[in-house]
């Protein structure tokens, strides 16, 4: 059925302006975003073949590669260029939140809470320095290492140097583990550690290291993983001022 046979109220572009974007599915969202549908398909059905791609997960429709989007019959370039340029709004929106965050980082879960948007859905890993003032509010960030889908490598120099540059008084890590599981490795282990002598040789401080996963995150200084508010390891217990690990 084609988009303008549907009642105006069923119409995702129309009831999205009349009840507001938040009342729309994935698939609604999408049809607007594809504007028109092709000979054979609505937007909507297109929108709902496009989610079939990824599983109906909007993380995997993010790293559908551009090619697998043209597979599609009806899709073109102009339609996967908007999905891909909304994905990359939204993704650009969280971390422009989160530079504006007047708040000091004291626990583990606020740094995921805050890095979260940044590394969310990657396929790859990447390793990110947060660089805290004497009051642990965020002073700066950035990132330091990309790798492939199992491991990244820490400079540790590097990371002395760019803590140095930004008058920082201490520093966290932060990685992601596309696996999906936060546990850390042996080499997360040992960088961990390589930095935490590194720094600590220049007087600065690392207060922690967060292993993030999409829903979950273990943090080095708690010893502990976290996953919807729980922790994983024994019974809940709540959180505190991160020390240094």
């Amino acid at each position: 059925m084609k988009i303008k046979d549907l009642s105006a109220a069923e119409r995702p572009r129309e009831k999205m302006l009349s009840r507001g974007a938040g009342s729309l599915s994935d698939g609604e969202l999408l049809a607007v975003l594809l504007r028109s549908g092709s000979r054979d398909a609505s937007a909507l059905d297109l929108a709902r073949q496009l989610l079939g791609l990824a599983d109906g997960r909007l993380s995997a429709l993010f790293n559908l590669p551009q090619e697998r989007m043209l597979s599609l019959p009806g899709i073109g370039p102009g339609k996967a260029a908007s999905v891909m340029a909304a994905f990359e709004l939204g993704r650009r929106f969280l971390q422009e939140e989160f530079s504006l965050v007047k708040k000091p980082m004291l626990t583990a879960r606020s740094v995921y809470e805050a890095m979260i948007p940044q590394l969310k859905g990657l396929r790859h890993e990447e390793c990110w320095i947060l660089f805290l003032n004497d009051h642990n509010y965020l002073a700066g960030k950035t990132k330091v290492s990309s790798g492939g889908g199992s491991s990244t490598v820490i400079d540790v120099r590097q990371v002395i140097r760019s803590a140095l540059d930004k008058g920082a008084s201490a520093i966290i890590l932060v990685h992601n583990h596309p696996s999906g599981n936060p546990t850390p490795s042996p080499a997360d282990i040992r960088q961990t550690d390589a930095v935490r002598k590194g720094v600590g040789a220049v007087g600065l401080a690392l207060l922690d290291h967060i292993v993030v996963a999409d829903d979950s995150f273990f943090s080095f200084a708690d010893d502990r993983m976290y996953r919807n508010n729980a922790y994983l390891c024994q019974a809940c217990t709540p959180e505190k001022k991160t020390p240094s690990p």
